[in-house]
C-alpha cells in the first residue's frame, strides 16, 4: 500500500460558513477545506465583511488560489462584487501547483491580489496546517458551531473531547441535555477502517471481517476520485520510478501471540508490537530505514514507522509512531491509539503521517497468505505482513510439529537497499519475533 506524499498542493472547499456580505471578526471560521488528509478551518486574518465567494462549495483549487474577499465596510461590497470574477457553479479540478512549505491559514496569493480592488483583503486556499487550538482562542468543529447556536449552548463553557480540547458536536449535545448522536468518527465523513490489524488467529482476533471491502460506486457509475484517494494515485505513479525488488521470510508467532495475550489488558495492541519490534530490528540496520536522494542515501535522524491505515471513504493515508525503536511499549500502544483516533477525524498534523521512514502494511485480518506492497515515495522499504495460520513444520532433528506462522514480505529499493541487507533485516526481525518478543516491553 503507497503512503500518501507529505506535500498539499491543491484544496477542496468542504464548506463556507459564512456567506457574501456575512460580518466576520478577525481569526473566526470563515470555511472548511480538505486537504488530501484533514479537514482545516480557515479563519479570517482580519475583521471586516465577506463581500465575494470565488470558489463554492466543492471547488478545488491550488494552495495560494484566491477563492474570497474580504473588505473593511459594508459599504464597499457591492464594489467588490461588481468588479470581482463571477464564481463558478462547481470548480472543476485544476493542475497541482507545488507548495514548498505550510502557509498561513489564510494566505494572500499575489498575483491574485493584484486583480482584486484595493481596499480588499485576499483569502487563498491554504497549506495543511491544523491548528485546533490558537493563541488560547476556543475552536469547535462547525458543526458543533450550528448545532450551539440551534440549541442555545455557549461554546465557552464547553469543555471538548476532540483532539487538543476541540468541541466536538456531542459534547453541544450532552451540554443541551440531550442523548449524544451515534458514535461519528469524523463529522460528514465515513468511519475508517485500519489496514494494520493483528495477523488472523492473533491475540487481537481471529476472524475476518464481514465485510473485506468498500464499494465507491454503482454498476454503471463514474465516481470522480475524492481529494485522499487522488493523492494515493498520483504517489502510486511516482512509485513506478523506483527500482523495487522484494523479499520474503515465513515467521512463527507462537511465541509472539502468547505474548499478546500477557499485555493486551494493558493496552498493547499487535500493532504496537510489530512496530516495536520493526523499530528496534531497523535500529540494528540503518540502511533499511535509508532512503534515495538525487544528492545521495539519505539516513534519517530517527526510525518513525508509519503504519498503513484505509479510510473506508476511500484512499489511504499512514500515522507514523516516531522513534519508534526508543519510545516504550506501552507508550507506544497509547499513541497508536491517539492517531487511529486522530486520522479517522482528519485531524492529524501534518507531520504525523509524512515524516514515516519504515512503512507497515497488514491484510492479515482478510486472511491472505501473501501480498507484495507498493513503496512508498520518499522511503526505502516497505514491509507486507500476512496472516497468521497454523502450518505443520518440520525441525532440525525431523521432528514435526504444527506451529502459527506469518509471511512477511518486504519492498525494498535497490538504488539504497541491497539483497543481503533485505534478507539480513527479515532473519533478524524473525529471530527477535520467535525467540524474545518479551524484550519489547523492557
Amino acid at each position: 500500500m503507497p503512503a500518501l506524499s507529505s506535500t498539499m498542493t491543491e484544496g477542496k472547499i468542504v464548506e463556507w460558513l459564512k456567506k457574501p456580505g456575512d460580518r466576520v471578526e478577525r481569526g473566526e471560521s470563515v470555511l472548511v477545506v480538505e486537504s488530501d488528509k484533514a479537514d482545516m478551518d480557515v479563519e479570517a486574518f482580519q475583521e471586516g465583511f465577506l463581500a465575494s465567494v470565488l470558489l463554492p462549495s466543492g471547488g478545488t483549487a491550488p494552495v495560494g488560489e484566491t477563492i474570497g474577499l474580504i473588505v473593511e465596510t459594508e459599504a464597499e461590497i457591492a464594489a467588490v462584487q461588481a468588479s470581482a470574477p463571477a464564481a463558478p457553479a462547481m470548480a472543476a479540478p485544476v493542475a497541482p501547483a507545488p507548495a514548498e512549505a505550510p502557509a498561513p491559514v489564510a494566505a494572500a496569493a499575489p498575483a491574485a491580489a493584484s486583480a482584486a480592488p484595493p481596499a480588499a483583503v485576499v483569502m487563498a486556499v491554504p497549506a495543511p496546517v491544523v491548528t485546533p487550538v490558537a493563541g488560547g482562542r476556543l475552536v469547535a468543529t462547525p458543526r458543533a458551531r450550528k448545532l450551539a447556536a440551534q440549541l442555545g449552548v455557549a461554546l465557552e463553557s464547553l469543555r471538548g473531547s476532540g483532539p487538543h480540547g476541540r468541541i466536538q458536536a456531542e459534547d453541544v449535545e450532552r451540554a443541551a441535555g440531550q442523548a449524544a448522536s451515534l458514535p461519528r468518527v469524523a463529522e460528514g465523513t465515513a468511519p475508517a477502517v485500519s489496514a494494520m490489524p493483528a495477523p488472523a488467529g492473533s491475540a487481537n482476533g481471529s476472524a475476518a471481517p464481514a465485510a473485506v471491502g468498500k464499494t465507491f460506486g454503482n454498476p454503471g457509475d463514474t465516481v470522480a476520485f475524492n481529494t485522499l484517494q487522488a493523492a494515493v494515485n498520483r504517489n502510486m505513479l511516482a512509485s513506478l520510478a523506483v527500482p523495487c525488488f522484494h523479499v520474503g521470510y515465513t515467521i512463527s508467532t507462537d511465541r509472539l501471540d502468547a505474548f499478546a495475550k500477557t499485555v493486551k489488558s494493558k493496552g498493547v495492541t499487535m500493532t504496537a508490537l510489530l512496530a516495536k519490534a520493526v523499530g528496534v530490528v531497523l535500529a540494528r540496520h540503518p540502511q533499511v530505514n535509508a532512503s534515495f536522494s538525487e544528492a545521495g542515501m539519505v539516513y534519517p535522524p530517527a526510525i518513525n514507522v508509519a503504519v498503513a491505515v484505509a479510510m473506508d471513504d476511500g484512499g489511504l493515508i499512514t500515522p507514523v509512531l516516531a522513534a519508534a525503536d526508543r519510545t516504550d511499549l506501552y507508550s507506544l500502544s497509547r499513541s497508536w491509539a491517539d492517531l487511529v483516533a486522530r486520522s479517522r477525524s482528519k485531524q492529524l498534523k501534518p507531520e504525523e503521517y509524512s515524516t514515516g521512514t519504515f512503512t507497515l502494511s497488514n491484510l492479515g485480518m482478510y486472511g491472505v497468505d501473501r501480498f507484495d506492497a507498493i513503496l512508498p515515495p520518499g522511503t526505502g522499504a516497505i514491509l507486507a505482513v500476512a496472516a497468521s495460520r497454523p502450518a505443520v513444520v518440520a525441525g532440525k532433528d525431523g521432528s514435526i510439529a504444527v506451529k502459527r506462522q506469518m509471511q512477511v514480505n518486504l519492498t525494498a529499493d535497490h538504488r539504497v537497499i541491497y539483497g543481503t541487507h533485505a534478507a539480513a533485516f527479515l532473519k533478524d526481525l524473525a529471530q527477535l519475533i520467535e525467540t524474545a518478543p518479551e524484550s519489547l516491553a523492557l
